[in-house]
């Protein structure tokens, strides 16, 4: 009885994933399982999406992001340059190290910082900029986000033609949240010196060799599955602790989501219906869904029945702002906040909810210009 509702519980505690596989048990009924099962799985995506989260869960033990933003804190002591130094670590890490890993490593570390300030009143502010900045500078590269490294390996673009697709929004992006860090009066702030964790060179040394074989896979120089590997036996002969922390869920909503899209697109009537939606804007398409399933899963279906890739990533990548389910790692700081903070829940998400629609519209007017 027991395991019944720890089980119940872990499925209601990610709903994505339990929607995925849903998904793909009932897709099964329309289309029984057979051989062609196995050729619907991307199977070089997932073992990108393995390696890089094992890098950067390394890394993150390490105490490397710590320390990298304890040293950029020293620089300032107004309450502005706190926020801005707090606020574009994310965006511009995300661009290397995905929007997930960035707003796990840095809003605990950014509420933390505002304690030893005496400044716990900027922390739904902090938290906002935050989300929004790991969200909007992820957009940049293949491996920022799980949805790019998918269309990236999809679309078969090169690293500089992907970059160059999302990077006016990018540089808007940062234009952005400059002026949400300037708003405001602003004031001198004491900050006590950071302590932060000792890095493990050896670890910082290991590490570095697994992001740059992913980096090799990401620039098609050597397989996925390559790179996968030999981060795997690496795990398995000298991590075996770090493997078990792996988010292995997202990867299993992955292969849901795989199975059931590869099954509507052998359903005519469903394939017939998403081209006639798609026909009247890839983008605009995207955006909504993700509002509904979040940006990640709308990637993954809508891919399926377009080939017009640019419009795929322009609509994804913007579909993470709006809803609090729109992109999965805002859900993160949201937890973070509301564990620390419970009594900001509903101030959080009015503010959350004000700032990604102002950036919504100013996107999609940037989409529509160009």
């Amino acid at each position: 009885m027991n395991g019944l509702r720890q089980a119940k519980g872990w499925l209601k505690g990610d709903m994505v994933l339990t929607i995925s596989w849903v998904l793909a048990i009932l897709s099964c009924f329309l289309v029984p399982p057979d051989g062609a099962y196995l050729a619907y799985i991307d199977w070089h995506t997932l073992a990108l999406l393995f390696a890089l989260m094992a890098v950067m869960k390394e890394y993150s033990r390490a105490g490397v992001f710590e320390t990298m933003g304890a040293g950029l804190l020293r620089l300032t002591h107004a309450s502005k340059g706190v926020l801005a130094v707090l606020v574009f670590l994310p965006f511009f890490t995300s661009m290397v190290i995905t929007n997930d890993v960035a707003l796990i490593a840095f809003v605990p570390f950014g509420l933390a910082v505002l304690r030893m300030a005496g400044r716990t009143d900027l922390a739904v502010r902090l938290v906002v900029l935050q989300t929004l900045a790991a969200n909007l500078g992820s957009m940049l590269t293949p491996m920022g986000n799980p949805q790019n490294l998918y269309l990236y390996q999809q679309s078969g673009m090169g690293f500089v033609e992907f970059c160059g697709v999302t990077l006016p929004y990018v540089l808007v992006s940062g234009i952005c949240l400059g002026v949400g860090i300037l708003w405001g009066k602003g004031q001198k702030v004491e900050l006590l010196e950071w302590e932060a964790k000792p890095i493990h060179k050896q670890d910082v040394l290991v590490s570095s060799v697994g992001f740059a074989l992913s980096l090799a896979a990401i620039g098609k120089l050597i397989s996925p599955l390559l790179a996968a590997g030999v981060v795997l036996v690496f795990l398995l002969v000298k991590e075996r602790k770090l493997l078990l922390q792996l988010d292995y869920g997202l990867l299993a909503t992955f292969v849901g989501f795989f199975i059931f899209i590869g099954n509507l697109g052998r359903v005519d009537v469903f394939r017939s219906l998403l081209e006639q939606w798609l026909s009247h804007g890839v983008e605009l398409v995207a955006v909504i869904a993700s509002q509904c399933i979040s940006n990640v899963p709308a990637a993954l279906l809508l891919s399926g029945f377009t080939q017009q890739w640019n419009r795929l990533i322009v609509g994804c990548n913007l579909g993470g702002l709006g809803t609090l389910i729109a992109s999965m790692a805002s859900l993160i700081s949201y937890k973070i906040l509301v564990a620390q903070f419970p009594q900001e829940k509903r101030r959080y998400l009015l503010v959350f909810s004000g700032m990604n629609l102002v950036l919504l519209v100013i996107l999609l007017g940037l989409w529509y210009a160009l």
